[in-house]
């Protein structure tokens, strides 16, 4: 990446990576949520392509 040292690089670009990723989890978790309310109801369920990959 042209930076002076590793540390840098991993603190510039994994930072974003864990805030995806915690977003991804908290999307998740809305997910499971909402899919147990509409089990219970016995209505179709929803579809996981919702969600996108990091």
């Amino acid at each position: 990446m042209g930076h002076s040292d590793i540390s840098v690089a991993m603190n510039v670009y994994t930072q974003i990576t864990f805030i995806d990723a915690e977003e991804e989890l908290k999307r998740m978790e809305e997910f499971r949520k909402a899919q147990s309310e509409i089990e219970k109801k016995n209505e179709k369920p929803m579809s996981q392509k919702m969600f996108k990959a990091i």
